[in-house]
């Protein structure tokens, strides 16, 4: 792939990122500095017009500046399939809207653009559900509307996370024991009176003392370092954005097992860019949309998670 390559970023607004925390700025600096000519659209700023994806692209240069991060310049209409690498970093909500745009994406793709993560990879593997592949990673887990069947889950272990399938963040996440009187009232939140499907795991301790750990794959293989995400003493959640705070390791040998049973099928599946939920022993969540966790990697282990996707992309679309 020549060194002008083009990639287009599909993103949320780009003055409002947080510059020094942000995954997708740390990836354009590395695409940047391989030689990549940057363009920048949201998810607004694109159609389809006869079959023909196009987009509406700003020329973007980024800077690793906390107050200066970014210069765009004047948008032009252009068709999505002449660009090299399409970069998918849309946030959730995971909604129609988002669906619809997979949809674009595929033309796209058909049309010559190599997309990161693949469409259909999008739309089919759910951050929660598509842990039910690999049921060998995980310990018990429940998805169901049917809050009966949450109760006697609950009897069962004792102690469970609850959660919506379609949140992010650690957004309405519970974690309720048995002689919680509030359970029914979380179940009924939950599946909005059983009309929703939610998902139930079996408490992990570890969180308190190990974390959430994040880990990163790029093309199947993972980045040697966990981001283990402390949940404040007053909190279960390990998510940075809830108060956790951010520390890390190697990986062990679970997690590099946890790894090689998930990596293969990811990355036949063009899920170029993951991130692996653990906790203790097992996968929680398998998260494909725009992964996070760059940035406080690079930092305490010296290395360029950016710069090892965008060699795995580049080496991809040199390929096809």
């Amino acid at each position: 792939m020549s060194s002008q390559a083009r990639l287009v970023v599909i993103m949320d607004p780009i003055e409002a990122i947080k510059p020094a925390k942000d995954s997708t700025l740390a990836i354009l600096l590395a695409a940047q500095a391989r030689g990549c000519q940057l363009f920048y659209a949201e998810q607004k700023h694109l159609w389809l017009r006869d079959g023909v994806a196009w987009g509406r692209l700003a020329p973007l240069k980024v800077f690793d500046d906390l107050g200066t991060w970014f210069a765009r310049g004047a948008a032009q209409a252009a068709k999505l399939g002449d660009y090299d690498v399409i970069l998918m970093r849309k946030d959730p909500p995971f909604d129609m809207e988002y669906i619809y745009t997979t949809y674009l994406l595929d033309r796209a793709l058909e049309q010559g653009a190599l997309v990161c993560n693949h469409p259909q990879g999008l739309r089919d593997m759910n951050e929660k559900v598509y842990t039910a592949w690999f049921p060998q990673c995980c310990a018990p887990t429940l998805i169901t509307r049917d809050m009966r069947d949450m109760g006697e889950f609950l009897l069962e272990h004792g102690n469970a996370v609850c959660k919506p399938l379609d949140g992010m963040g650690g957004r309405s996440i519970f974690v309720l024991e048995q002689a919680d009187k509030n359970r029914n009232v979380v179940f009924e939140t939950l599946t909005d009176s059983g009309t929703r499907y939610a998902m139930m795991q079996r408490y992990l301790p570890q969180i308190v003392t190990g974390g959430d750990c994040r880990i990163i794959l790029v093309d199947g293989e993972p980045v040697p370092f966990a981001l283990q995400r402390i949940p404040a003493a007053d909190d279960n959640r390990g998510n940075l954005a809830a108060g956790a705070r951010a520390e890390s390791r190697p990986l062990n040998d679970r997690e590099r097992w946890l790894c090689a049973q998930i990596g293969p099928k990811l990355r036949d599946a063009g899920m170029l860019f993951v991130g692996l939920d653990v906790i203790g022993e097992y996968i929680t969540e398998i998260n494909v949309t725009s992964p996070t966790g760059i940035r406080e990697l690079n930092k305490r282990h010296a290395v360029d998670i950016g710069a090892m996707l965008m060699d795995a992309v580049l080496k991809i679309r040199s390929a096809a």
